[in-house]
């Protein structure tokens, strides 16, 4: 795999992941557009958290994050779901990254981890399970990685923030992005909608 060095070719190669299979309304299912995933891994890259460093990917889908991680030099990429379609998807498009079917509540705390990149699901959709996103952070405690990358909705900050010091997680960015929604299940009426979303860093 040739590593990427300029951000326009990362966002590139991001476009190429293939997308979910089959989206799941249950788990919140939506790709992170490559724009996103780019700037967000660009600024990973140049705090020095991924290249040669040990990468995991919790709640990968079809693994953007991980793939892209290994692109940007990353010593090993796990990416890790509960769906099985996606996957397979993201198995039989990238063979240099390790792809474990799982529910991340059952994972193994055994793994040797630099940089854990999550986008749980995070309660945008109306009838969604609330705490999602917290039972990820608790896992990527339990991993204990050096440094954490998380997605959240931008209108829990203040509550994030409390809880991350209450985990004694230090947070040393907060990444801001506008995140779309497509219209990909039938529940939903308009062609897109942006979220507000937040990427919070901590060392742990």
């Amino acid at each position: 795999m040739k590593k990427i060095t300029k951000k326009k070719h990362l966002e590139m190669a991001i476009q190429k992941v293939p997308k979910h299979p089959n989206p799941k309304v249950d788990l919140e299912q939506y790709s992170t557009p490559a724009t996103i995933a780019a700037d967000l891994l660009w600024n990973a890259y140049s705090l020095e958290d991924i290249a040669d460093k040990k990468v995991m990917d919790l709640g990968c889908g079809t693994g953007i994050f991980a793939i892209a991680s290994k692109l940007l030099g990353a010593a090993s990429a796990i990416g890790v779901d509960i769906d099985k379609d996606s996957i397979n998807l993201a198995s039989s498009y990238c063979g240099d990254v390790n792809f474990i079917c799982s529910d991340i509540c059952d994972l193994e705390n055994d793994f040797d981890v630099d940089t854990i990149f999550q986008n749980p699901p995070f309660g945008s959709q109306k009838n969604a399970k609330k705490g999602a996103d917290l039972k990820f952070i608790s896992k990527a405690i339990e991993l204990s990685p050096k440094v954490l990358y998380s997605f959240h909705m931008a209108s829990t900050e203040e509550f994030l923030i409390s809880y991350f010091e209450k985990n004694d997680l230090e947070i040393t960015h907060i990444f801001r992005y506008n995140f779309p929604i497509p219209k990909i299940y039938e529940f939903h009426t308009r062609e897109s909608a942006n979220v507000e979303v937040i990427v919070i860093r901590a060392f742990l």
